[in-house]
């Protein structure tokens, strides 16, 4: 797997969302490539709070304003490191921050 720094992936932040992102910010797709998918993660990511903890019924909501299939953009957050998880708790582990 390729092991892109996030503030590499973030230089084409913008093309990115607009290429994978609705109108309304709905994921239209989950980018194949690393760099790309590290993007769109990280703008997900953007919603959920550092420092607070979610049950996994929050984090599914808060995923269901950007892709109906939950459970994948949770398995991305969490594989990719913008997500942690124990007995059924998640934070906010990594991504950028304004």
């Amino acid at each position: 797997m390729d092991q892109m720094p996030l503030h590499e992936a973030l230089a084409d932040r913008e093309r990115v969302l607009n290429a994978f992102l609705d109108g309304e910010g709905r994921l239209t797709a989950m980018p194949a490539k690393h760099r790309k998918r590290l993007v769109v993660l990280d703008h997900i990511a953007r919603v959920f709070e550092p420092g607070r903890r979610y049950t996994e019924v929050e984090v599914n909501a808060m995923a269901r304003a950007f892709h109906d299939d939950v459970a994948m953009v949770r398995r991305y957050l969490v594989d990719s490191g913008f997500l942690s998880r124990a007995d059924g708790v998640y934070w906010r582990s990594g991504g950028s921050v304004d």
